[in-house]
């Protein structure tokens, strides 16, 4: 099986070729799309089944050895990662058939989707930091393509002020490797963890997990380094914006979560303090900023930025619990916010706006799209028995088994505030009237487009089997969170015996 790691890395990056060849082609663009997609969650899917069950899959490229060769590494918490960004890469793919314009693809959407995709893939399941820094560059490029396609004014400022701070988010990211090799004579991860704890001076590495810690910051939307998020995320097509909010936050937590378990030792130098303090403040700010917006998409934007600090806060209790918690609620949370941004494009469509000043009356002509909106809405707030509720149960119940009330009693505060967001979406989209709806202006409503449709009610079915059923999900998240809790495993698997 570790020859098939490869795949949900590779398999992307050869459809964007093929994809790019037939761009005049817009069916034949969309059929690929999703026959890639599906293929790539089969993969990730058996990856994890995998992993589940034989242990820890390693590949060595070439059959070059750690540290020399690039390693693909997968766990639990890896190959947890690939399966549900096979699942946002295919309801994505999915929903672009009605949501992409033919000007977009023929600017390169789909091309740009997979790769975006790949890079995503890559930085899962890479087993070295340098090449870390190559999937994040992937990344940075697609996603800056994408985000300025429509090339309108909101779209340039948004992206002018996210390849910023993420190009000093790069800057930070090789100046943390340059010492960090510098200290070790390695980039591999599973060697570092071995290396970084034979380093003399304890301060200057510490000094370089801070680095690290703020370049991944940055990636991830952390307190104060999230402003280029809400900037940004409401610019493009709903597709673009939702593959964007479900992943691109995330693969800064999971760099974080990996750093600060396999890598860097994070005791007895302030830096949970210092994380604990960060996700606190992540968690607060985000909401109040979503308890000020009134367009749709920019409410949902800082609530990313919120919830992170769950995500975050779970990293920085580092008890059994508290991991298991955090990755529970990054896989919760992925397809909650993707689904939430893909309603958005319906409350849109079937609304006529995104600004909720401009809409209305959605409870009554069209109540599927209230309950769709109701329950990944809900989900988030934490409302039981939907998934958002086990997420934030666990982690708040790891907060008081680590005696940290106070971060306890933020959690549950930023829950009830997250429910005043949602209620004001609801108040406003579907039970207020609409002055002019779409039948008045038309004098006929937009047909139902499935392309649209499918998608959100599967992932919000996800969501209701999730809270109904949380022990498998729970328990891949506490095998997730033994294996970074105890990464001999890991490292014996990368490097052996090998010191």
């Amino acid at each position: 099986m570790s020859s098939g790691l490869a795949a949900p890395i590779i398999l992307p990056f050869a459809v964007a070729a093929i994809v790019l060849l037939g761009r005049r082609q817009p069916t034949f663009q969309h059929a690929a799309s999703m026959l890639a997609a599906a293929l790539h969650l089969a993969t990730g899917a058996w990856l994890l089944y995998t992993v589940h069950h034989s242990g820890i899959q390693v590949l060595h490229v070439a059959a070059w050895p750690a540290p020399f060769g690039i390693a693909l590494v997968a766990d639990h918490l890896s190959s947890l990662m690939v399966v549900i960004t096979g699942v946002i890469y295919t309801a994505v793919s999915v929903y672009s058939r009605a949501d992409i314009t033919a000007d977009h693809q023929q600017r390169g959407y789909y091309p740009l989707l997979h790769i975006l995709v790949g890079g995503i893939s890559g930085a899962f399941l890479t087993g070295d930091l340098f090449n870390m820094y190559v999937w994040f560059e992937v990344m940075l490029m697609a996603s800056f393509a994408l985000l300025v396609q429509g090339k309108t004014r909101a779209q340039l400022d948004g992206g002018v002020k996210y390849v910023v701070i993420n190009l000093i988010s790069t800057l930070l990211f090789l100046t943390g490797l340059g010492l960090v090799y510098g200290m070790t004579g390695t980039l591999n991860m599973a060697h570092l963890h071995v290396k970084l704890r034979m380093v003399s001076d304890p301060g200057l590495v510490a000094a370089v997990a801070v680095l690290f810690l703020t370049a991944f910051g940055i990636k991830s939307g952390l307190f104060p380094l999230f402003f280029w998020l809400p900037a940004s995320y409401h610019t493009p097509p709903v597709a673009t914006s939702a593959i964007f909010a479900g992943l691109l936050t995330k693969v800064g937590v999971y760099a974080l979560i990996r750093t600060f378990t396999l890598i860097f030792p994070f005791e007895g130098n302030g830096l949970r303090t210092l994380v604990l303090a960060a996700a606190a403040a992540t968690m607060i700010v985000g909401v109040l900023g979503a308890a000020t917006r009134y367009q749709i998409r920019r409410i949902l934007s800082f609530h990313i930025i919120s919830q992170v600090g769950y995500m975050i806060l779970g990293l920085g209790l580092f008890t059994p619990l508290a991991l298991a918690g955090a990755v529970f609620y990054l896989i919760h949370h992925i397809i909650v916010k993707a689904n939430l941004f893909l309603i958005s494009g319906l409350i849109q469509r079937y609304g006529g706006a995104f600004e909720l000043s401009r809409v209305g009356g959605l409870y009554r002509s069209h109540g599927w799209i209230a309950l769709l909106f109701f329950i990944p809405a809900f989900s988030l707030a934490g409302f039981p028995p939907l998934s958002g509720f086990w997420a934030k149960m666990i982690l708040i119940r790891a907060s008081l088994e680590a005696g940290q009330f106070v971060l306890a009693a933020v959690a549950a505060v930023v829950g009830l505030l997250t429910v005043y967001s949602m209620v004001k979406i609801w108040s406003e989209a579907f039970w207020k009237p609409h002055p002019k709806t779409i039948e008045d202006a038309t004098g006929t409503a937009p047909p139902l487009d499935a392309w649209m449709l499918a998608p959100v009610v599967v992932m919000a079915a996800m969501t209701v089997l999730i809270g109904l059923s949380p022990e498998l999900l729970y328990q891949l998240a506490r095998a997730a969170a033994e294996e970074l809790l105890e990464p001999g495993a890991y490292v014996y698997t990368v490097i052996g015996t090998m010191r």
